[in-house]
């Protein structure tokens, strides 16, 4: 009952789950490790994260380098936000290239990032709950960003305004001085 679409950015896929609604509202299977196993070619999920933020706010672009690499299973819980992925696999025939969806709670799309892909998104709602299934704990010292607004990788994230920014995120690097650790 899972529809899991490889994206053109391969490793990516985007999952649409198979959606019950009725007149007390809807009821879908978030996860099952089974329907999962091979996009996610074994790993096991063993964090989970929440961030709730409001309209306009940019988290990314993200990564964490090997050893601690992640793999991240996303999707909005309520509200909606611009997902956006972009290829850092130095020996991808797509790296440096990007891949943006809108995930909702509405529409419940779920969005797998493979290791080796930053990661970020822009909140188009307030109260947006988003959640992230890793495949590998957090470690501060593996955290990477790069730079949201690179002019090389010309993401179109479609503000009307400036985004509000963590510092972390406003000292990204740049995509041409960025050395990968991903092969």
């Amino acid at each position: 009952m899972l529809r899991i679409q490889e994206e053109k950015l391969a490793g990516l896929y985007s999952i649409y789950p198979t959606v019950f609604k009725d007149d007390r509202g809807y009821f879908f299977e978030a996860f099952k490790a089974a329907n999962y196993a091979e996009i996610t070619e074994g790993a096991s999920f063993v964090q989970d994260n929440i961030s709730k933020s409001s309209k306009g706010i940019l988290r990314g672009l993200h990564f964490q380098a090997p050893p601690h690499a992640q793999g991240k299973l996303v999707q909005v819980l309520q509200g909606s936000v611009l997902d956006v992925a972009v290829d850092i696999r130095k020996s991808s025939p797509t790296y440096g290239q990007y891949f943006k969806q809108v995930l909702s709670a509405e529409n419940a799309i779920q969005l797998y990032i493979p290791p080796g892909f930053a990661h970020g998104f822009c909140t188009l709602e307030d109260n947006t709950l988003f959640s992230y299934k890793c495949t590998a704990l957090y470690h501060k010292e593996a955290e990477g960003c790069i730079l949201w607004n690179d002019p090389h990788l010309d993401i179109n994230w479609e503000l009307n305004e400036t985004p509000l920014l963590s510092p972390k995120d406003e000292l990204g690097l740049a995509f041409d001085t960025f050395a990968s650790p991903f092969e």
